[in-house]
């Protein structure tokens, strides 16, 4: 049981410095917030045992935007959140602090929200708080499919995730030279638009859900080595096709079969 819970830790060791990695790469490359965030997203869900994660920002208004999900069904979850303005992300962003619930119920604080929550399978949700100094960009949110309570490692690594995402959005260097942060936030947000509209693209003209849409669009980026935004771009104008991407992305097909004599 020792060997197995030490191979655990260092398998999840492996898995953090691979993630941190792969999102630091993207960082230093051509810059593409939006894939950097979609990134963090699934990367969240991953390490930290999450069924799923989302991520909101506030605009020039403060208003709260969906910035990435792992999937369309926690999309719709933080869509419920921003029309109701309640619920666990809402608190976190006018906080600026971790807000933690790990069993939804009627006596929760949002109780519009622990239904729909409950409903879609995730009765414990964590938003951890995107922020430079004492200013609050949106936050980072964790869906559990059963009842979970973070530990503290797990409380930092999220952070650093959040983190991670917040420097995806505002860089240190616009920071120094006083760039107003609105700009960088609304050129992600507008992104987001072009995305979705590329993955409604795929999924209607390929017949395949939103979510294996997604993964087509951002394998043909990384593929092509080309920004997210920027592939999605010209799908919309329709420089490219969506056969183009799904023959790209199309796993090689297997070697024929020998025939054996006798």
């Amino acid at each position: 049981m020792i060997d197995d819970a030490q191979q655990r830790h260092d398998e999840l060791k492996i898995s953090t410095a691979a993630a941190f990695v792969e999102i630091a790469a993207a960082l230093v490359s051509d810059f593409d917030a939006s894939d950097v965030m979609a990134g963090v997203a699934a990367r969240s869900v991953e390490l930290l045992n999450a069924s799923a994660a989302g991520i909101l920002l506030a605009d020039r208004s403060g208003s709260l935007a969906v910035a990435a999900a792992s999937n369309a069904q926690i999309e719709l979850l933080e869509l419920h959140q921003i029309q109701y303005q309640r619920g666990p992300c809402i608190d976190c962003y006018t906080r600026g602090e971790t807000v933690m619930h790990p069993d939804l119920d009627q006596t929760s604080p949002w109780p519009e929200f622990a239904v729909a929550s409950v409903a879609a399978g995730f009765p414990s949700v964590h938003a951890i708080p995107l922020r430079v100094k004492r200013t609050t960009l949106g936050c980072l949110n964790l869906f559990m499919a059963e009842s979970v309570v973070l530990t503290a490692s797990d409380i930092v690594l999220a952070q650093a995730l959040a983190d991670v995402a917040t420097i995806a959005i505002v860089q240190d260097r616009a920071l120094r030279d006083g760039v107003v942060r609105e700009g960088s936030l609304q050129n992600a947000l507008m992104s987001r638009i072009t995305i979705e509209q590329a993955k409604g693209m795929i999924a209607e003209r390929s017949k395949v859900d939103m979510d294996i849409a997604f993964g087509r669009l951002r394998a043909y980026a990384r593929h092509t080595n080309q920004r997210l935004s920027a592939v999605a771009g010209d799908l919309a104008a329709g420089t490219i096709s969506v056969a183009v991407i799904n023959r790209a992305t199309r796993p090689p097909s297997p070697p024929p079969r020998t025939r054996r004599d006798g």
